[in-house]
């Protein structure tokens, strides 16, 4: 089963995911963690997701802010496994925006699509994270415009890529498919 988690910062979306992947009770459960750590807000935060999970069982990889299933493909053995990918939005600016350039917003979410493909048969459950930027009609420099393009398309790839769709709102799942 692919299930795609989606809503807003701060909507309470990593915990129900986490949350999701723990009643499925699987016999390990991996957590591709995307974010790249910048400054000290950046480390609170994945200091605060560390804690979220702690005690739960996952086995981490926090080592895929780049290329998906690099090492996902290695570690991840059998495929009575869950995967959670926490967060779709961190792994398209990275993929987006690397050391002295910025890719075209098709080739991140063609680099996506096939990383992503490679991965799905390596477990039983894919619990996907992503986030919602595309609600507060400001007018973005053509950088951001082109990331969140390509958040978007890769956004409906895995909507349509999931058995299920849940955006959470205020820390309420929605089930939208």
């Amino acid at each position: 089963m692919i299930h795609l988690v989606y809503g807003g910062s701060g909507s309470g979306k990593s915990e129900y995911a986490e949350k999701l992947v723990m009643d499925l009770n699987a016999q390990n459960k991996y957590y591709l963690a995307t974010m790249k750590v910048y400054d000290d807000e950046g480390m609170a935060k994945v200091q605060r997701h560390r804690e979220l999970r702690k005690g739960k069982g996952f086995i981490t990889i926090e080592s895929e802010s780049l290329n998906l299933t690099e090492n996902a493909t290695k570690e991840i053995d059998n495929t009575s496994s869950t995967i959670l990918i926490e967060c779709i939005s961190n792994l398209v600016a990275n993929e987006m925006f690397q050391i002295n350039k910025i890719m075209n917003c098709n080739e991140v979410a063609e680099k996506i699509y096939s990383d992503f493909n490679k991965l799905k048969g390596k477990a039983e459950n894919i619990i996907i994270v992503s986030n919602n930027v595309f609600e507060d009609g400001i007018d973005y420099n053509e950088a951001t415009e082109n990331y969140m393009q390509a958040l978007g398309r890769v956004n409906v790839f895995l909507a349509r890529e999931s058995d299920k769709v849940t955006e959470v709102v205020c820390g309420i799942p929605v089930e939208l498919k």
